[in-house]
């Protein structure tokens, strides 16, 4: 049987646009995916948009980047002012910072595994959108499966409770303005505490009692996913929720996991660099530190296929999210793949919720959380913490009190990276192969890996042309 080239275009059930090429063919008489490639289709221009602005404008300029993970930008831009300012955070704009940051995390959570993953194993009602879809199969019965679509309409309530919550301190919620150089702009009174109290006692019994429990059946049933979807098996995490205002123990601590070696490596931040040999940008960015780099489109390039760059740590790649903050932090232990994403999602979300009834306690009534900071002249900062998808790095140059240069690596750049110089796959390009695919016309296996992954492409490319609105298969030839 010929090798079988296909496409799925664009990916669904994601934030963005994302482009999946595999070749499928049979081996030991399975037919699985023998290759894959990554394509970001949409160029990401904030980095140029934010060139010349005051510096003072990229927690509110970046949180646009994206509508699932905006206090995660803005988060990370403050951190990069607050380092290139010099300014020391009070302790209630920590607990502010955290308790926004984490009601998003909170969302998102509940908002994949309900809304973007679960249609992969479940047979959605006859009707839009759910229609047309690939064939999931019939390995659930029906109660199982009638109580997993009840809990997908209930989680489309809890989502937005999610954002209710980090509204009431954000101020709204996607694209709050809440996040600031020198702190945040909320100041809580005795009534905001307790509206945030009764949300999030509500959504921390839904987790606990319904989505834990539903990702754990989810795993059992489908459990040949265990041995599905592992890619290189490396993991990374910045660290995120600060636990004291200096920073130096987080909720999630920073560091690598790497596939082989026994215990947490150290990060090292300047062993960090992109490469875009095969990415729609000029070979003059290529193999850079982001503090230096520059973002210069170059399309068409020969070999390039894809608007997303590829980040790598001492030249190899890494994955990011909850199922490596969850390992790097002793909390998951049973490996890397598809379903073990899946439940160290669950399992983190409730984490960070129960930590949350913490930060909530130790909110301060009537106390700002503003520290006023200087603009300097010339400087240079770096912002890192983790987005729900991953490790997010914010770094920034000043010149003339103005931003002179500023690069953004988010966490599926990390994940959904094309090859490197030396060729090698990015980690879902990797992941993907050796997937079994029943059926090459209907290639749910595909899509399960991919959603395992949450991919967000909002944050890794921006900047859309007219003509990829639904989705398609079709044959594919990979670049030579």
């Amino acid at each position: 049987m010929p090798v079988i080239s296909a496409a799925i275009d664009p990916i669904t059930r994601i934030e963005g646009h994302l482009k999946i090429n595999v070749n499928i063919d049979t081996v030991n008489g399975v037919q699985q995916v023998v290759d894959a490639w990554s394509q970001g289709t949409l160029f990401r221009g904030f980095e140029k948009i934010l060139e010349g602005r005051d510096p003072r404008d990229a927690p509110i300029i970046t949180s646009r980047i994206c509508g699932v993970c905006p206090t995660a930008h803005g988060k990370a831009a403050a951190l990069a002012l607050d380092n290139a300012f010099g300014v020391t955070i009070s302790e209630p704009a920590r607990l502010l910072r955290n308790l926004v940051h984490a009601a998003c995390f909170v969302e998102s959570d509940i908002l994949h595994f309900y809304l973007l993953s679960l249609p992969d194993y479940i047979r959605g009602p006859e009707m839009a959108p759910w229609l047309p879809g690939l064939d999931v199969g019939t390995r659930l019965d029906r109660r199982t499966e009638e109580g997993l679509r009840g809990h997908y309409l209930q989680a489309v309530a809890l989502r937005r409770k999610a954002h209710e919550m980090g509204a009431i301190y954000g101020g709204k919620l996607p694209h709050t303005p809440g996040f600031i150089a020198g702190g945040f702009t909320a100041v809580s009174s005795a009534e905001n505490k307790t509206a945030f109290q009764a949300l999030l006692d509500e959504l921390t019994a839904f987790v606990r009692d319904v989505y834990i429990p539903d990702a754990q059946v989810l795993a059992s049933l489908y459990d040949e996913y265990f041995s599905i979807g592992k890619g290189y098996g490396n993991l990374i995490s910045f660290g995120v929720f600060r636990q004291s205002v200096g920073g130096a123990s987080t909720l999630f601590a920073k560091g690598r996991f790497v596939d082989g070696m026994a215990g947490v490596q150290p990060l090292d931040v300047a062993q960090i660099s992109e490469y875009v040999t095969h990415s729609w940008y000029a070979d003059s960015a290529n193999n850079q530190h982001p503090s230096v780099a520059d973002t210069v489109a170059q399309h068409p390039k020969h070999d390039a296929y894809s608007w997303l760059k590829a980040p790598r740590y001492s030249g190899a790649n890494y994955e990011c999210g909850p199922l490596s903050r969850m390992t790097i932090n002793g909390d998951y232990t049973n490996g890397v793949s598809v379903m073990d994403r899946h439940l160290a999602r669950a399992h983190e979300c409730l984490k960070i919720l129960t930590a949350m009834q913490g930060w909530l306690a130790a909110l301060p009534v009537g106390v700002s959380a503003f520290t006023p900071p200087t603009l300097p002249r010339n400087a240079v900062g770096v912002g890192l913490t983790e987005a729900p998808r991953g490790a997010l790095g914010h770094w920034l140059h000043i010149e003339d009190n103005v931003i002179q240069r500023y690069q953004v690596i988010t966490p599926t750049c990390w994940n959904c990276s094309p090859r490197d110089e030396a060729g090698q796959r990015g980690p879902l390009e990797q992941a993907l192969v050796g997937t079994p695919v029943a059926r090459a016309d209907q290639p749910v296996e595909v899509l399960r890996v991919v959603h395992s992954f949450d991919p967000c492409l909002d944050c890794a490319t921006h900047v859309m042309c007219a003509g990829a609105a639904t989705q398609r298969l079709e044959l594919w030839q990979p670049p030579r």
